[in-house]
């Protein structure tokens, strides 16, 4: 059985706006193999979802099937026509300069001058007609930013598009994506390893375990957040708790750089 998938657009919508994201019994399977099982969903216009979960889990063949990349085995979906897909790897083909990226797929009179407005809005106005092998790898990535902004999108997907970069240039992005996200106000569904940066980013953290929602809780921490902030820390450890990290019972009586390198140690061992 294949799954109904349906594109609305925005004249459907009457006195309530219909949700960007629609989910329901939706499953995917390899084989025998069960990858989603059964999930239902709803993701508000404008709303920032991330979506935590081991390696494995089916995080990404979620967001496959969102983006239209791969079907879904049976369910009903309900996407937005006008969505984007920013992945880990910026995808950049190296053969086209900078703008002629962004357009890639934009097939309108002013393509051109849609993408400089979206390079001037990741900061790369001045690079638009450089080589994709002249950029840093962050640069790359606001790239591919840009190219995603270019479709103006009711849904815009990310896949740990910031597991590549450096820790700075990782906090940037989170800044420049939060800057993009309140300017335009897409929905968003960002898939992460990352818990720190899904309790910077989101409304609405979810967490997938063997292809179903184990958790689903709202974020009502105003922005900016820090780890320093006694909520952000609460939540932190709850999500960990649902991610399978938590710490055992007797090991406050471990030393401290001891407690810090067994919770790093099972936090690799997570997502491996």
């Amino acid at each position: 059985m294949t799954a109904a998938i349906r594109q609305f657009r925005p004249e459907e919508h009457q006195t309530q706006p219909a949700p960007a994201v629609s989910l329901r019994g939706v499953h995917k399977r390899f084989g025998t193999r069960t990858i989603i099982d059964a999930l239902d969903l709803e993701i508000a216009p404008g709303e920032f979802v991330a979506l935590l979960g081991r390696s494995g889990c089916g995080k990404t063949t979620l967001l496959r099937m969102l983006a239209g990349l791969d079907p879904a085995s049976g369910g009903q979906l309900s996407v937005p026509s006008a969505r984007a897909v920013v992945f880990q790897e910026h995808r950049l083909m190296p053969w086209k300069r900078v703008w002629r990226n962004v357009t890639l797929g934009v097939r309108t009179p002013d393509a051109r001058r849609r993408a400089e407005q979206a390079l001037a809005e990741v900061g790369l106005a001045e690079r638009s007609q450089a080589w994709p092998v002249t950029l840093s790898g962050g640069e790359a990535q606001r790239v591919a930013l840009a190219r995603a902004l270019v479709r103006e999108p009711e849904l815009l997907l990310l896949d740990e598009p910031f597991a590549a970069l450096d820790a700075l240039t990782r906090i940037r992005m989170h800044h420049l994506v939060q800057s993009l996200w309140s300017a335009h106000r897409p929905a968003v569904l960002l898939v992460t390893h990352d818990v720190d940066e899904a309790l910077q980013l989101a409304d609405r953290i979810l967490v997938l375990d063997n292809g179903r929602f184990i958790a689903d809780q709202a974020i009502h921490i105003p922005r900016p957040r820090t780890a320093d902030i006694a909520e952000f820390r609460a939540l932190r450890h709850r999500l960990l708790g649902w991610l399978g990290l938590e710490r055992s019972a007797d090991a406050g009586a471990a030393s401290a750089s001891h407690r810090t390198d067994s919770a790093g140690l099972r936090l690799a061992a997570a997502f491996d």
